[in-house]
């Protein structure tokens, strides 16, 4: 086996329920981490909501989000960021999040992006 690592960088963009797409994020991110490449997961857009602490998709018939997230960190997958922009534009303290994640400004998103060799979207 090849002991050249790929870094792979997860972009979520799309809310916790109402499609497949945050939890098929979280799965790829869980699946690449077993397999011991470099991963990191960023939140944008809609996916922030993702980070907040009180879902009840039961309601609406869907499993909830948040038992994925904190496999994360059983994971080892603790490099976490998250949009301070989307954050702001949908009225999120970054303090009320309960994950260790790292707030980032637009040019350090475009940074970060770049620092990766796979970059997925979702």
């Amino acid at each position: 086996m090849s002991e050249n690592k790929k870094s792979f960088l997860i972009i979520n963009r799309k809310a916790p329920y109402g499609s497949s797409a945050a939890r098929d994020a979280l799965d790829v991110a869980l699946t690449i981490s077993v397999f011991e490449q470099p991963l990191s997961l960023l939140f944008l857009d809609d996916a922030v909501l993702q980070l907040l602490p009180s879902h009840k998709p039961d309601q609406i018939g869907q499993k909830n989000l948040s038992a994925n997230l904190a496999m994360l960190e059983m994971y080892d997958i603790d490099q976490l960021y998250v949009s301070r922009t989307s954050l702001e534009q949908r009225g999120i303290n970054p303090d009320t999040i309960q994950l260790k994640i790292k707030p980032l400004t637009e040019p350090e998103i475009a940074l970060l992006i770049k620092q990766h060799d796979q970059v997925l979207s979702f």
